[in-house]
């Protein structure tokens, strides 16, 4: 039988400390119920005393019916000179009605010293109240020892005696947090093995990503005898981020044999970090670890065909393992065997020297001489495929767009006016949009003559535009990429457009960004009725 690791997810409290990271009530509870679904046995959720969103999130989550997770409620031990039952603190993480909390206390004898500004002695009296405080209310305590490890080099003796203080208090688990996120792996690893000596107590693990190794220090304080690690999903919160779980999670339970999760939810593992990353309203970084979008993505030639036929040519391990898929990225340096492996999808019985395989090799080339770039733009290169495989038909036809940019004048937010018309099945609709560009006017405009034949084109949302420009040496005459990421909420795509007007190639990828949106739903609902 493997050894089990327990994980123990901070998202919405640590990964909330992220520049740029705000969420609302009914962002945590989204997020409670992913970390559900992917089987996460602990959220750590926040502090109810510490502000008036907390204490609602709390209020609500009581009503989900949680399948793996529990929650935990975080939050300080006593101030010095008052007891438990004065610190109001401590008292309010009660009204969290958690069974579980997770108190932090101070191990560094500088940080007692020079910030707390109280003395040995009285500090650990205030870990040991507050931890025996909460034991003798039947709560599960974990006990976070910040700046553990900074401690420990500075004065080893009571670093070591502020974890044996909270262990003898009732502690269930000694986690041991690079707070600063400066140590290094191999130090991690053999402080967590002599806290494990020491104590004889549950250890874990809470590394900041300061080095850029909080992965590596995590999975090494597991060799040092740690079976408790603490993360975000995703990686983020303060400065450069906490440990990134998505990576520990599948390197633990696919790599080192280890069992994290209930059995089947490491499958879960990408759509749920997908999720969260859309809850979040964050770009998921593509080049992540296992769930990023180019985790298991190939481009060359001599790789796609490899992998074609063993895919353990160039993967680590089976994409599907974590719920991630293999992409074949379109490019010149791709072969036609990469075009036979999408049109596949299409049609099985297409052959490698097939002409319609040969039509659009010779046509994706001709396209990128024109300044076209498909690898990033998977949407559009599917609907190239479908127009030279007769699997195509239009979902709208466009009379004329119109678009009016005035000089920005103060006080107005918008500047930009469109107006497009379009004909669906012989049917013509002329609407307007206004937004703070061109292309947001444009977008505005045909989302609105959309929605009268397509309401699902509501659920589409625009979350990146790039812009490239070809040849700087044309100056303005100079052609541009647009490239437009987009999202349903479900499912991302994107689009790219190539003109020497900027306006033109924002509007191909516009309109291939709706069709392909359109395009997916009818597969969808085809497959439902099969």
């Amino acid at each position: 039988m493997n050894k089990k690791i327990d994980i123990f997810d901070s998202t919405l409290r640590d990964g909330a400390q992220g520049e740029g990271i705000s969420f609302s009530v009914q962002d945590k509870l989204h997020i409670v119920k992913a970390l559900d679904e992917l089987g996460v046995p602990y959220i750590e959720a926040g502090n109810p005393g510490s502000n008036p969103k907390d204490l609602e999130f709390f209020n609500e989550v009581k009503k989900l019916k949680l399948k793996h997770s529990h929650l935990v409620a975080f939050g300080s031990t006593r101030r010095k000179g008052i007891s438990v039952k004065e610190d109001a603190n401590v008292q309010s993480l009660l009204t969290a009605d958690t069974d579980y909390v997770c108190i932090f206390g101070k191990t560094w004898d500088f940080q007692v010293k020079e910030i707390l500004k109280a003395t040995l002695e009285e500090n650990l009296s205030m870990i040991h109240d507050t931890v025996a405080f909460f034991v003798a209310e039947g709560k599960t305590v974990f006990y976070d020892a910040e700046h553990y490890f900074d401690g420990y080099c500075a004065n080893p003796e009571y670093a070591l005696a502020t974890l044996k203080t909270a262990h003898e208090a009732g502690a269930k688990t000694l986690v041991l947090c690079d707070t600063n996120g400066g140590k290094l792996p191999d130090e991690i690893m053999q402080m967590t093995s002599v806290a494990l000596k020491e104590t004889g107590a549950q250890i874990g693990i809470h590394c900041h990503n300061d080095t850029g190794m909080a992965v590596a220090s995590s999975l090494l304080a597991i060799k040092g005898g740690a079976d408790h690690v603490q993360g975000t999903l995703l990686g983020f919160g303060e400065r450069t981020g906490n440990a990134n779980l998505s990576t520990i999670l599948a390197n633990l339970q696919l790599k080192m044999e280890y069992d994290c999760l209930p059995e089947g939810c490491i499958q879960n593992l990408t759509s749920v970090c997908r999720r969260i990353a859309e809850i979040t309203n964050i770009a998921l970084d593509s080049s992540m670890p296992f769930v990023g979008y180019n985790a298991f993505s190939h481009k060359a030639g001599m790789h796609i065909d490899a992998v074609t036929k063993n895919p353990s040519a160039y993967e680590h391990v089976n994409p599907e393992a974590i719920g991630n898929e293999r992409h074949f990225l379109m490019s010149e340096v791709a072969g036609r065997s990469l075009v036979i492996g999408k049109i596949r999808k299409f049609d099985p019985n297409v052959q490698k020297d097939s002409p319609v395989a040969a039509a659009i090799v010779a046509r994706v080339k001709e396209l990128e001489h024109e300044g076209y770039q498909f690898e990033g733009a998977e949407g559009s290169f599917e609907l190239l495929m479908r127009k030279n495989m007769g699997k195509y038909k239009p979902f709208f036809d466009l009379e004329y767009y119109k678009v009016i940019v005035e000089q920005p004048i103060e006080g107005v937010s918008s500047t930009a006016f469109a107006q497009v018309k379009i004909g669906v099945d012989g049917e013509m609709a002329i609407t307007a949009g206004e937004g703070d560009g061109p292309v947001h006017a444009l977008d505005g405009a045909l989302r609105r003559g959309l929605q009268r034949f397509y309401p699902q084109v509501k659920q589409i949302r625009l979350t990146d535009f790039k812009v490239r420009v070809l040849d700087s040496k044309s100056a303005t005459a100079a052609k541009v990429r647009v490239l437009i990421d987009s999202t349903d909420g479900e499912t991302s795509w994107t689009t790219v457009g190539v003109s020497s007007d900027l306006i033109e190639a924002s509007w191909i990828a516009l309109v291939d960004s709706f069709e392909y949106k359109l395009i997916m739903d009818v597969e969808k609902r085809f497959k439902a009725y099969l």
